[in-house]
């Protein structure tokens, strides 16, 4: 079985590392320079050292069991690139969204994406170097999320970090899932 999840969060988040840090094969990636002419586009505050981003997606590939995969879809984290969206999360099980402490607000637009589809995500919180530390409770409260959405703490550089996240994922949208098709019924 193969499942497709998003990964979606603000632009520098570290969608792209986390796919590539998980992926069981070489991973897509569509990144190109950051150039003069984004500059006036693209908020670099607070992730001056990045110097690419992604344009379309990146796609990766990770066997969490015998049996059970997992497609995953980097989203693009600039809002000239949200056009793609849409395709993009066309027959997605779930979604993770990346949250950077240093510029939570930028995940708003995520949160709302997604609760607005009826996709089920978790919150998985980047902890950068040198961003201050933050409980999932008051990442979870100031981005007002509805009750029950998971949020974890990760680290999108670290395979296990990552992996957990995604199954962590995969189990909140199956409890979502199974309870839409029993009020559904019932």
């Amino acid at each position: 079985m193969a499942l497709k999840i998003l990964v979606a969060g603000g632009f520098g988040a570290g969608k792209t590392t986390l796919v590539g840090a998980v992926s069981d094969i070489r991973p897509l990636r569509t990144e190109e320079p950051l150039s003069e002419a984004g500059r006036g586009l693209d908020d670099t505050e607070g992730v001056a050292r990045k110097t690419a981003s992604t344009v379309a997606m990146d796609f990766g590939r990770i066997t969490i069991h015998a049996g059970l995969s997992l497609y995953l879809f980097g989203t693009p984290g600039q809002d000239r690139f949200w056009f793609l969206w849409d395709e993009l999360s066309e027959g997605a099980l779930a979604a993770v969204v990346l949250a950077d402490t240093r510029r939570l607000e930028d995940c708003f637009a995520a949160v709302d994406y997604f609760e607005r589809r009826r996709i089920p995500f978790v919150v998985a919180v980047n902890r950068f170097p040198g961003a201050r530390a933050c409980a999932a409770q008051d990442v979870s409260h100031a981005l007002d999320l509805d009750r029950g959405t998971p949020v974890v703490l990760c680290d999108a550089r670290d395979r296990d970090s990552g992996k957990d996240v995604l199954i962590r994922t995969v189990e909140y949208a199956g409890r979502m899932h199974t309870a839409r098709l029993l009020d559904a019924v019932g």
